[in-house]
């Protein structure tokens, strides 16, 4: 029976977000972010283990009650989100079989509904690659030049943004990964590295308020999100 596995790259220290404490560690709620998404992924009995590549020395994991989970491993991890999804991977050479499945989760996404990630497994279950929850664009789209002159107003229909989380073949992703890291490129997330490869990747849509915290403003709504859902 094939597993499933989750890697939640969580070594990144939030630049674009300022401040002292990286976001994983921001409070939303009275609770660490980093809390809410791993309880997010701990919901799901189906999940063999969460392995999160990050600084395990920084003192903000203690404040994480969730890592205390047997199901929950903290490993070292890499100088991008790249090196720390291949860290995650490679941790799981052992145990995790060619076609299992791993879950790749961005640890700034905590209002991830756990409908959104049991849709995605079911989506998928049957496919021989994987996918990705995503999301339709509602705004109007426009290409700018250099000089921020728009150049072409394009049909946003024929685009999604991408969520995670993203869901694929164990061996298939574990070499994709390696291969564009070889060639020096830092793939954004698991599904262009996929695509890379020549793989065909399935999208699945999820909830609009599946959103990643960038900015200190993002607490905000995240906060207002998490109420809606019922969530303290």
């Amino acid at each position: 029976m094939q597993k499933y596995w989750s890697i939640v790259p969580a070594a990144g220290t939030g630049q674009r977000f300022g401040g002292e404490v990286p976001k994983q560690f921001q409070l939303l709620n009275a609770k660490p972010l980093a809390q809410h998404t791993l309880t997010a992924l701990l919901s799901l009995p189906v999940i063999q283990k969460i392995v999160v590549p990050c600084d395990m020395s920084f003192e903000g994991w203690k404040q994480v009650e969730a890592i205390q989970s047997p199901r929950v491993q903290l490993i070292d991890g890499g100088s991008t989100r790249a090196e720390s999804v291949l860290n995650g991977l490679m941790s799981l050479v052992d145990v995790a079989d060619p076609n299992d499945w791993i879950l790749v989760h961005d640890m700034a996404r905590p209002c991830v509904t756990e409908k959104d990630i049991t849709s995605l497994i079911d989506e998928l279950k049957d496919n021989s690659v994987g996918g990705l929850l995503v999301s339709p664009i509602n705004e109007t789209l426009k290409i700018v030049d250099t000089s921020n002159r728009v150049t072409k107003t394009v049909p946003r229909e024929h685009y999604r943004k991408a969520q995670t989380p993203q869901l694929f073949r164990f061996q298939l992703l574990m070499s994709a990964m390696k291969d564009m890291l070889d060639s020096q490129y830092q793939p954004t997330d698991e599904a262009a590295a996929m695509e890379q490869a020549g793989y065909k990747v399935q999208t699945v849509e999820g909830r609009q308020d599946n959103i990643k915290i960038t900015c200190p403003e993002d607490l905000l709504i995240a906060q207002a999100i998490l109420v809606n859902q019922g969530q303290q």
